[in-house]
C-alpha cells in the first residue's frame, strides 16, 4: 500500500489529490495548517489528518514525527502548499511581503522535505512532488497565447521558478528519489477567486500522474497535464 503525505491539502488542489489518490488504494494522510478544516477534508476522503504548518519547523518536525509513529514512513511527498500574494502593481512591496510568500512557496518545501527524507528513505520508490506553476516558467510567461502571459503576480510566479529550479537540483542531489514538479495549469480555486477554466480534477492530473507511475519514470521533471514540459 502506498503511503501518501499531501501539505495544503484541506482545499482546492490538495483535497482533490487527495481523493484521487484514496480512489487509487494510497493510505492518504491529508496536512493542513487549519486543524478543523483538515479533519474534516480528511474525514471526506477517507484519509488521516495530520496537522502541519510549513512556515514553522517545530509543526513540520512533529508532523514527521507523527507519521513516524503511526505509519513509520513514506511513499510519496506532496508539497501541495502555497499561497498566491500580492498581484498588479509591484511598486509597493515590501521586503516583509517576499518573506512571506516564499517562505511558504519555498521555505515551507524545504522544511518539509528535509524532516520527510527519512519517512521517504524507508520506501523502496520514494517519490517527492512539488506542485509548482507554469507561472513561474519565462516561455509560458512571455507567450501572448498562453492565461500566464496576462498576468501580473511578481511574488507567486517568482516563488514558483525558484521552486522548479529547487526541484532539479533536488533531483540531482536525491538519485534514490524521484523528484518532479507539477504544474496544474489555470485551474479555478481559491487561489484564483475561481477564475481557471479548469475543473480542480483536470488541474490534479499532473500531480496524481506523478504520485502514480511506474519505478524508473524519471527525475528532475517539470510535467503539465499534457505531458512534460520544458521549464525556461
Amino acid at each position: 500500500m502506498t503511503i501518501t503525505f499531501i501539505t495544503g491539502a484541506n482545499k482546492g488542489l490538495g483535497r482533490e489529490t487527495a481523493r484521487r489518490l484514496v480512489e487509487a488504494g494510497h493510505t492518504v494522510l491529508v496536512g493542513a495548517r487549519d486543524r478543523e478544516a483538515g479533519a474534516s477534508a480528511a474525514a471526506a476522503v477517507g484519509a488521516r489528518f495530520v496537522p502541519i504548518d510549513v512556515t514553522d519547523d517545530a509543526s513540520v518536525a512533529a508532523a514527521a514525527a507523527d507519521i513516524a509513529a503511526h505509519e513509520g514512513a513514506i511513499d510519496v511527498l506532496i508539497n501541495n502548499a502555497g499561497i498566491h500574494g500580492p498581484a498588479g502593481d509591484p511598486s509597493g512591496l515590501t521586503g516583509a511581503d517576499v518573506l512571506g510568500v516564499f517562505d511558504v512557496n519555498l521555505a515551507g518545501v524545504v522544511r518539509t522535505t528535509t524532516a520527510f527524507l527519512p519517512l521517504l528513505q524507508r520506501s523502496a520508490d520514494p517519490v517527492i512532488i512539488n506542485v509548482s506553476s507554469g507561472m513561474g516558467s519565462l516561455a509560458l510567461t512571455h507567450d501572448r497565447s498562453r492565461a500566464e502571459s496576462k498576468v501580473v503576480a511578481p511574488l507567486y510566479t517568482a516563488s514558483k521558478a525558484a521552486l522548479t529550479m529547487l526541484t532539479t537540483q533536488y533531483a540531482k542531489a536525491f538519485p534514490g528519489i524521484r523528484i518532479n514538479a507539477a504544474d496544474p495549469g489555470y485551474t479555478a480555486t481559491d487561489l484564483n477567486g475561481h477564475s481557471g477554466p479548469q475543473t480542480v480534477t483536470e488541474g490534479t492530473d499532473a500531480i496524481v500522474g506523478l504520485a502514480t507511475e511506474q519505478p524508473g519514470a524519471g527525475s528532475g521533471r517539470f510535467v503539465a497535464r499534457s505531458g512534460e514540459i520544458a521549464w525556461s
